[in-house]
């Protein structure tokens, strides 16, 4: 028989929404309890919740105080977080193409000095990783990836740039990421994708979901360039390996 889970913390974010945190660090066993919390509520609807929002380690309830109460809403949160969190979770698998090094991932030389390795070596390793997104955040449509193997573990630049392509594949700490929209970023750059996670005038919008699993593929400059055209066009250019 399975051990009973440990119930999360409920924090009151204002006066119309609750975290439901379930750890206090980057977790993956927490994190897939935060998004089975989630596909549990979208399964099973609470009057007064207007939204949830998952996180690495919580889930941000947002509710209208008007219909349901904190207490309430926070007793039947719990009931459904003590739920045990499926071995298997249906989810859709892409394979995001990346072209690594040059100008478009300015890092990925010294990254490969710093670990003690070759340019080659960091990219066979990060294009043999299995990830997951564990959550969407900072600017639209960036993807926080969990899986990350532990030799490309690497703490965060310590002069962030101020500026970074859109498209941009990141490490940093214990993650990677696919980074959408031009932006700042501490992170270290390996490659660019074409692929446009957030595209405002597509259907749909955002085209990775957390829980989503992840794979990357090596590509050439030549191949980026038709690529960018294509998703420029509207096209996802992921591709989607299983829904």
């Amino acid at each position: 028989m399975a051990a009973p889970l440990s119930p999360p913390r409920l924090l009151p974010s204002g006066d119309s929404a609750i975290t439901v945190e379930f750890s206090r660090s980057i977790d993956d066993a927490a994190n897939r309890r935060v998004l089975a919390l989630d596909r549990a509520l979208a399964a099973e609807p609470i009057a007064g919740v207007t939204e949830a929002v998952p996180t690495y380690r919580s889930l941000l309830v947002h509710y209208d105080p008007l219909q349901v109460g904190f207490d309430d809403l926070g007793e039947k949160l719990l009931a459904l977080a003590q739920r045990p969190v499926p071995a298997t979770i249906a989810a859709r698998r892409w394979r995001i193409p990346v072209v690594y090094g040059g100008e478009h991932g300015i890092d990925l030389e010294d990254v490969a000095k710093t670990l003690n390795t070759t340019p080659d070596d960091i990219v066979a390793r990060h294009t043999a990783g299995h990830y997951r997104v564990a959550m969407i955040g900072f600017t639209p449509g960036w993807s926080y990836l969990s899986g990350l193997a532990d030799f490309l573990h690497l703490p965060r630049r310590q002069n962030p740039r101020l500026l970074t392509p859109a498209g941009t594949i990141s490490i940093g700490g214990v993650q990677t990421g696919v980074q959408c929209l031009a932006g700042p970023s501490g992170w270290h750059l390996l490659g660019q994708t074409a692929v446009r996670t957030y595209q405002l005038h597509r259907d749909p919008i955002f085209l990775l979901e957390p829980g989503d699993q992840i794979s990357f593929a090596a590509v050439d400059a030549k191949t980026f360039a038709e690529q960018d055209r294509a998703a420029e066009a509207g096209e996802f250019v992921a591709e989607l390996l299983a829904s």
